[in-house]
């Protein structure tokens, strides 16, 4: 094979799009619209709509209403404490692993990964168990000291679980911008005299930016947006609380909760192109590549220690909501104590004997949503790549939306858009039908499996189709023995990748599930942790939960792995 076949570039077939192409761009754009963009625009109309015709005074309302205000404040300082947080965590840890050698490096990466891995309205309850007033942590330090810290009291504890959840994001994205550093900027620079600190300050951080501002804007906006960790934790004076308790008690037509979906949007949007104006106009390239990253130094004795003391405290603090939970789930009681007065496994049981249709509900939803990610990820990527669809870019930009789009306020839309519509000889609305919460998810998800299924096809060259069709082979053949075996890992990525992050999917659980019968894991957990007789069945159900996306997502890195390999294979 040709290296330029080896190189994997996309590009498109530049032929007109075929008849069933064009049904299937129709059909792409039909459900997008049904499900992403109509609910939304449901909102931000409702959030303008008078007895009279439109009107602003809604946000009027809004702006005077002191609870509402009190909420906006709190919502942009937990959002922005949580960064910093995330920032004295990840920054430190990142810089250390890129610049120094370390036994186990990959392990500390991995490690500093796994909060990600739990949602963190799962861990809320069992942080305050740790951390809380009377927790283990402040039950010592009273013990030994004399003192308590209020780790977990009102918005503290927001910020603080928010915090250790979301810091994987800017230590990844900073990591991945720490390694494409060319080492000849560095060694100019210490040509030039620059050394340590100011080496670090002057040269290496401001290169890093790109990585840091995309993993602290992905953290704001993720903590801006979470419904599951203030309500566990009882801190309801935040944006996305509010709109929930708004169309929760008040009802559908409460102009004020759609008033508060909508400022969330435009912020959550205002957040993301704010992260995007802060690097405008700053040039970050370096004037080769492959320089290998920085160059990676031997750590004195004293401060091979110290760093090592620092890493410990880290990789213990931010796994402390998995040790919690775990000690919660196992725990017979566990109240004004540094741990458990017993263990047993007897909340499992409970879990296994009598909610196990959360369980199957979880696994049926989510396999069904991820089905759907993955067919509508291939369709649109291949759309774009493949074919000169009029508009086929926007279908790209539309299906990645939901990112920016909190998922309280999707739950709202979809309530506001289908509860006046019955399914067929039935009075229950469809809004409330458990294959709604199959859309919800595969709607919210989207994005994840098309950048999967995306990233897949740019790799598969487009010789490899047209020495199909050359030998007779027609345009659904092609698609369905080159195409997608090809693309297989990257689907199967998506595919798993999808499947994890809707199983632990709180927000539109809360807003669309009426039934407990029709009801998945995460709504399981939030019933269960709202009494302290149900916190050892719920945290075993969230363990439970956290051991299932774990291992989806181990699979997910190994199918890619898995994918590259055969790719390399192919290529030579």
């Amino acid at each position: 094979m040709t290296a330029a076949v080896a190189s994997g570039a996309a590009g498109t077939l530049g032929r007109r799009a075929s008849p069933g192409q064009i049904a299937v761009g129709l059909a792409v754009a039909l459900f997008l619209a049904l499900f992403l963009v109509l609910p939304v625009a449901r909102v931000m109309v409702a959030a303008i709509e008078g007895p009279d015709g439109y009107t602003l005074d809604h946000f009027g309302d809004f702006a005077r209403t002191a609870l509402f205000r009190e909420a906006f404040a709190n919502s942009i300082y937990v959002a922005f404490m949580a960064v910093v947080l995330a920032t004295l965590i990840a920054v430190p840890l990142a810089y250390l692993l890129a610049r120094f050698r370390f036994r186990g490096a990959a392990l500390i990466q991995t490690l500093g990964v796994i909060p990600l891995v739990m949602p963190p309205f799962v861990g809320a309850v069992a942080m305050q168990l740790v951390f809380g007033r009377n927790g283990s942590v402040n039950l010592l330090l009273n013990e030994w000291f004399g003192f308590r810290i209020p780790f977990m009291e009102g918005l503290n504890g927001v910020i603080f679980v928010e915090g250790l959840h979301y810091f994987p994001f800017i230590l990844l994205n900073l990591s991945a911008a720490l390694s494409n550093i060319d080492a000849s900027m560095e060694e100019a620079a210490q040509n030039l005299g620059a050394s340590g600190w100011t080496l670090a300050r002057r040269i290496v951080l401001p290169l890093a930016l790109p990585g840091y501002v995309a993993g602290a804007a992905l953290v704001f906006v993720k903590v801006f947006d979470d419904l599951g960790t203030p309500l566990l934790l009882n801190a309801t004076n935040l944006l996305a609380p509010q709109a929930y308790l708004r169309i929760t008690s008040i009802g559908l037509d409460d102009p004020l909760g759609y008033v508060i979906a909508t400022v969330m949007v435009a912020f959550s949007l205002a957040a993301v192109a704010a992260s995007a104006l802060v690097l405008r106009g700053r040039d970050f390239s370096t004037v080769q590549r492959g320089g290998g990253g920085l160059g990676q130094r031997e750590l004195t004795a004293g401060r091979r220690i110290a760093a090592w003391v620092f890493i410990s405290l880290v990789l213990l603090l931010v796994l402390s909501p998995h040790i919690g939970l775990l000690l919660l789930s196992l725990g017979t009681v566990w109240s004004f104590s540094v741990l458990p007065d017993a263990f047993t496994l007897a909340h499992y049981g409970a879990v296994f004997g009598q909610s196990a249709h959360y369980l199957g509900n979880t696994v049926l939803y989510c396999a069904l949503a991820a089905a759907l990610d993955v067919v509508l990820g291939t369709a649109i990527a291949y759309l774009v790549l493949r074919t000169d669809l009029p508009g086929r870019r926007w279908l790209d930009a539309v299906a990645m939306i939901p990112i920016a789009v909190p998922g309280v306020v999707l739950g709202i839309g979809m309530l506001r858009t289908f509860h006046g519509i019955n399914l067929p000889g039935s009075d229950q609305p469809l809004a409330t039908f458990w294959g709604m919460l199959i859309v919800a998810y595969a709607v919210r998800r989207l994005p994840y499996a098309l950048r999967a299924c995306t990233a897949a096809l740019q790799q598969l060259h487009i010789s490899l189709e047209e020495a199909a069709e050359s030998l007779g082979a027609g345009k659904l053949a092609t698609l369905r023995r080159i195409v997608v075996p090809l693309m297989a890992g990257g689907i199967l990525a998506g595919f798993v990748t999808s499947f994890a992050t809707a199983a632990v999917e709180l927000s539109e659980t809360l807003l669309l599930v009426t039934r407990e019968a029709d009801a998945p894991a995460s709504y399981g957990i939030y019933v269960y942790m709202q009494s302290p007789a149900g916190r050892g069945p719920g945290a075993a159900l969230g363990v439970i939960a956290v051991v299932v996306v774990a291992v989806a997502t181990y699979f997910s890195h190994r199918l890619a792995e898995i994918d590259r390999a055969k790719r390399g294979k192919l290529g030579r």
